[in-house]
């Protein structure tokens, strides 16, 4: 019999999906598999990867909805109205990063639930025109008061997640132009016009907005004023359907098309800049200071206090356009964005399972999840003592993604029990710098997933791509900015308040984030791209469809459908969840026999309900025959694809 987890019950009478239970029966019969190992070079079957749609290896249901086709154009984001945003530009004539920046702006006003103005975007842009993948760092650096001392003197142990203190400079603004000026074709104004019409003429509140306002009503009509007026319209909840207008952020969003306007005389990119400037450097970024400063806030950790920033850092802040990290599996070259986030844990995955035979273990049998599960622990491990900032730490980028690194930790996969130790290990031999923060341990101590996030994906004809994981600046969070109509992020909790390790706290650095968009190429064309909303799972979450796409051959749609695992054998990243060593949930639509085979195993499972763990979207390209594909997954009411 399962645990149960307190994850949300919905759908709880989906039934399993078809040849679930006899794929994990033949393969959970016996406790001690025989796990076939891929010669590294030679495959003993070669991988035929379609670029459309794939011929399944096993025999699941049909999806849950079907995925979407065109052939100019293709949008999947967290709301239907935020994707209509990003095909109205690609009709407008302008190209998957305009459609991409202002669909993610209008989820910041559809999806403030889950990501808003004052968050951060991670980006990853496939650009046609020099078939070049590159990421944005769409995340914000911590105050130059936030120090290990300040915490310290205060009696603060973990960075709450909520209020004030673990606000970093907002990214999401600087970021989209950012990329709008280098990747894009069209003015602010016009990608900001969805956003500003939806903000300003209001849109229907889905149940699960509704759910997460419910959450903390009693909080805004108590303790955040700024925040009930909008959202407790005559202080009363509204109903699903209800019309939400935001004024107030309509009037910000339309500042900066007006900072825009007035300097456009002297060019795009003159008028790009005057927007960030008027959030950065002019007169948003005072207001949003003063307000933290003069309003005080009562945190999870009960301590009260005003924030810490100063307009010196807004005015410190600069989107960064970088490389990405990469490996290749199977002939797919797959991107993340940089170690500044959890997303090089898909690629060191990668990397250890490529020696394994996966599709001859079956698709979610016992042998199979539990191979993955102690890839993936590695991995984890190796996230929590090297990843960092890398302006601030000498991340050993080269050899973390070494595949004879792999090898070296794929040596410490027990294939018949779980490990409850979380082992980083030692790249330092596979790459030429001896660069290192702290002696590596043998072991990192476990300390002490808020209902946020969202995905947008973006495809044209051209070959263009852009895939962002948006999030923080959730109104569940902290306070509405008094007459801006947004909240401040919180994803300075991630810090960890130590100095030995890599993601430290310190004053003008980017907080390691959770936040992983995914893109992969094939043959020198864009594949596909993929993310999804789930703090620490995210990429746990993105290894699993990939798999079921490249391993598995299932189209999108069934990939992201799908039953998912998810581990938690290490330290979150959000306050106050604690570690939990051998623990993995499960969808309950996973085959029981599964199930059972994962206990005999010794693995502690959680029944997480049917449709709880993450919520992808994801597109596919078929250059050859120039058809773009979007799916969207069912885990949340509101993501949808549209394709022109």
């Amino acid at each position: 019999m399962r645990a149960t987890s307190q994850a949300e019950e919905r759908d709880s009478d989906v039934p399993l999906a078809r040849g679930e239970s006899e794929h994990a029966a033949s393969a959970a019969s016996t406790i001690r598999w025989k796990y076939k190992m891929k010669r590294p070079i030679s495959l003993q079957t070669p991988l035929k990867i379609g670029l459309a749609m794939l011929v399944s290896t096993v025999t699941i249901a049909a999806g849950t909805r079907p995925y979407v086709m065109g052939t100019r154009g293709v949008v999947v984001s967290g709301h239907h109205q935020a994707s209509d945003a990003g095909l109205d530009m690609l009709k407008a004539g302008g190209n998957a990063i305009d459609a991409g920046v202002a669909t993610v702006f209008a989820q910041a006003v559809t999806e403030f639930d889950r990501f808003g103005l004052g968050g951060e975007v991670p980006i990853l842009i496939h650009n046609a025109a020099d078939g070049r993948v590159v990421a944005v760092n769409g995340q914000g650096q911590a105050p130059r008061k936030a120090t290990l001392e300040w915490f310290r003197a205060n009696g603060i142990a973990a960075i709450p997640g909520d209020c004030f203190l673990p606000a970093p400079v907002p990214a999401v603004v600087g970021s989209l132009i950012a990329a709008l000026r280098e990747f894009g074709t069209m003015s602010l104004g016009e990608v900001l016009a969805p956003a500003i019409r939806l903000a300003d003429e209001g849109f229907a509140v889905f149940p699960s907005y509704l759910d997460n306002l419910r959450r903390v009503q009693g909080r805004m009509r108590a303790e955040w004023p700024t925040s009930a007026r909008i959202f407790l319209p005559g202080g009363d909840l509204p109903s699903v359907g209800d019309l939400l207008v935001q004024k107030d952020l309509a009037r910000t969003l339309q500042r900066l098309v007006e900072a825009e306007r007035q300097a456009s005389a002297a060019g795009r990119d003159a008028g790009l800049q005057a927007a960030h400037d008027l959030f950065y450097s002019g007169d948003l970024a005072a207001e949003i200071v003063q307000f933290q400063k003069d309003f005080r806030c009562t945190d999870a950790n009960g301590f009260t206090s005003s924030g810490l920033l100063e307009v010196e850092d807004f005015a410190a802040f600069r989107p960064a356009i970088e490389e990405p990290a990469r490996t290749s599996y199977r002939g797919v070259e797959v991107y993340k964005v940089g170690f500044w986030s959890q997303g090089p844990v898909l690629l060191q995955t990668l990397n250890l399972l490529e020696a394994y035979d996966l599709r001859s273990l079956g698709h979610n049998s016992a042998p199979y999840l539990h191979l993955l599960a102690e890839a993936m622990k590695l991995a984890f491990a190796d996230r929590e003592w090297y990843y960092a900032d890398p302006d601030f730490v000498g991340v050993p980028e080269h050899g973390l993604l070494s595949k004879e690194y792999a090898a070296h930790r794929r040596k410490l996969i027990d294939l018949e029990a779980p490990s409850l130790k979380l082992q980083p290990g030692n790249p330092y031999p596979f790459q030429n710098e001896q660069l290192a923060h702290a002696a590596v341990p043998d072991s990192v101590p476990f300390r002490p997933d808020p209902p946020g996030t969202t995905g947008t994906r973006v495809a044209d004809a051209q070959g263009n791509v852009f895939s962002a994981t948006p999030s923080g600046g959730w109104f569940t969070a902290s306070p509405i900015i008094e007459g801006l109509g947004f909240v401040l992020g919180t994803r300075g909790q991630s810090f960890v308040l130590s100095e030995e390790q890599a993601n430290s706290l310190q004053p003008g650095k980017r907080p390691r984030t959770t936040l992983t968009p995914t893109l992969a190429m094939k043959d020198g064309q864009p594949f596909m791209a993929w993310g999804t909303p789930g703090g620490d799972a995210q990429d746990q979450v993105n290894l699993q469809f990939l798999l079921n796409v490249l391993e598995f051959g299932m189209d999108i749609q069934t990939a992201l459908d799908a039953p998912l695992i998810q581990i938690l054998d290490f330290p979150p990243s959000f306050f106050p969840r604690q570690t939990q060593p051998g623990v993995m949930r499960v969808e309950s639509r996973m085959a029981q026999s599964t199930v059972d085979a994962l206990t005999a195993m010794r693995h502690t499972v959680l029944d997480a309900g049917p449709w709880s763990i993450g919520d992808a979207t994801a597109l596919m390209l078929d250059r050859q025959r120039g058809v773009l594909y979007g799916a969207a997954g069912p885990r949340r009411d509101k993501s949808y694809a549209l394709a022109w």
